[in-house]
This record gives structure tokens, sequence and C-alpha cells, in this order.
């Protein structure tokens, strides 16, 4: 894109959207809410969540990619920074689906790809877009959320701050997928609010097994070493007898179900329960997941 293209103002967004770690209690949401409505009164705000876990980069990025691709056209704001007030960079990124405004840490190029792959990227460095004065511990309220409201008033990206090479975006760690013969191995990207537990896999690596599996840690899987990994290991030896099934009604109330989620992803859930208590894992657990081929083994325990 040219840099007089760049400039080029656009139309109006649609809708601003919110994800933040804010959460609910303090008036952190309140207020970001209050300096988008002084930039821009008219426009529709729409919150997607505010609880993330506190400083949990890779939950914000996940729940923001599996939502934008569902809003309506316009500019989404994330704050989920640790790093608030160093040297990481804020920026907004634009893409065929929308823009993308927070802080570069890895938290919004899940997003841009969800809309199409980042176009161009700038870092937010216009002081007449920021707060007068900036502080060090809230650029959710000086930083993002004006620089956002007129991004969303249709002002070019251009002139929120100079251009930003997208290859330099910081990118968090691919989550592990690992095939096996009989199944695969794949990190936990997610917990939801039901404690259902989402994995890094495809779901289309769910079709070639049978009507029940197995699940359990990777640890000690003679296919799969993950201590030769950077990743995370798994949590143990246990192994589950888990049905496969299309959603959570198809295993009885308080068993195991393996199936594919709304957002394309193999998920693990409890009909009626709380998944991944049950399986006492979290996001970073390594399970492996196999065709139920073991004969005679009715006490779904491997040793």
């Amino acid at each position: 894109m040219t840099s007089s293209a760049a400039r080029e103002s656009r139309p109006p967004a649609e809708a601003l959207s919110l994800t933040t770690d804010y959460g609910l209690a303090d008036g952190f949401v309140a207020v970001c809410h209050g300096v988008i409505a002084r930039v821009a009164p008219a426009l529709r705000v729409i919150d997607v969540t505010h609880l993330v876990p506190p400083g949990d980069i890779r939950r914000g990025a996940a729940v923001l990619a599996q939502t934008v691709p569902h809003l309506p056209p316009g500019v989404h704001v994330a704050v989920v920074d640790p790093g608030v007030g160093t040297n990481r960079r804020g920026v907004a990124l634009g893409t065929p689906g929308g823009l993308l405004v927070g802080p570069d840490n890895g938290l919004l190029l899940n997003a841009a790809e969800a809309l199409g792959g980042v176009t161009e990227a700038v870092e937010l460095t216009n002081p007449r877009w920021l707060a007068p004065r900036v502080s060090a511990t809230f650029h959710g309220r000086d930083v993002f959320a004006p620089v956002a409201a007129r991004l969303a008033l249709g002002a070019p990206l251009a002139e929120a701050g100079p251009p930003v090479e997208p290859a330099t975006l910081v990118r968090l760690p691919e989550p592990l997928v690992h095939r096996l013969p009989d199944g695969f191995v794949a990190e936990v990207v997610t917990v939801d609010h039901f404690g259902n537990v989402q994995l890094a896999a495809p779901a289309e690596l769910l079709d070639p097994l049978p009507a029940r599996v197995r699940v359990g840690p990777a640890t000690g899987e003679p296919a799969y070493d993950p201590a030769a990994e950077d990743g995370p290991t798994g949590v143990g030896r246990w192994d589950r007898d888990v049905v496969h099934g299309r959603t959570f009604g198809d295993a009885p109330v308080g068993a195991l179900v393996v199936h594919a989620d709304s957002a394309g992803r193999v998920a693990l859930s409890v009909n009626g329960g709380h998944a991944a208590e049950l399986l006492a894992v979290a996001p970073g657990t390594l399970l492996r997941v196999r065709g139920y081929s073991v004969v005679g083994d009715a006490s779904g325990q491997h040793g």
C-alpha cells in the first residue's frame, strides 16, 4: 500500500469492540467507554469480555481471534498488557476485515489472521491522538481507547504513527500439535467458563478416530517425547475412556466427550460438569488423544 493510499480516510466503523483483563470490580472499563464516548459519542461499543485472566495473553488472543470474525466490521481494541509502560510498542493493525488496536505482545496477530491477515501496521506515537498525559500503567485509557475512537470515525491509520513492518510484530509461540499413528498430541489452548477444554488440534484430526477414544497426558508416550520440545509437558500417568461425539449430550451425564467445538478445534467436555477440573489440566498441558483399541483393558488405566 502506498503512503498516499494509507492516508486516505475510511468510512466510519460499524462498531468498536473491547476485550481486556480489567475485570468488573473497578472503573477501568467504564473509563475506557468514557474516553471513546468523548471522541465518538454515537459509536456502538461491544464488550467482548473483561474477564480474561490477568496478564494471560494467550487466553486473550484466543478469545479475540475466535470472536472478531463474528462481529460487525470495525475497530477491535484488546488490552491484556503485562508489559504496559515498558518498551513494548502500542500498535494498530489494518486487515481486510477491520482494524485491531492494542499492545504489540502477540495479543492481536491471531485475530488479524482471522480477519484476513495484516495489510499494514503502525506504531501509536502521534501525541495529538493520545491523552495529554499518558500514564505508565493505563494505556487502555490513554493510548488505545482514544486512538481506536478516532480510527472508528474514519481517520487514516497512517496518521496514528509511523509504519511498522508486519514481520517485526511480536508473535506468540504456536501451540503444539503432533500427529501420531493412532491419534495425536495437542496442547490445551483455553478453558472456558463452563470448564470445556479446547485443544490446539483442528477438529478434522478427530475424523478417523472411533466412537470411543483414550485421553491422557503426553508424558511417557513412546511415540512422542515432550522433553525434546520447547513447549510445556503433561501432568502425570493417567488415561481415560472418552466418548467421541458431536455434542455434550452424546455422553452420559458426568462423563467425558471429545468433540469438535464451535471454533473448529478439538475440545473435551463433561456432560453437566467441568472437564478441566475432572482432568486437572490447564492451558499449556499436553494431552494425547488416541483410538480406543486396547483389548481387555476395562479399568481405564495404563501403566
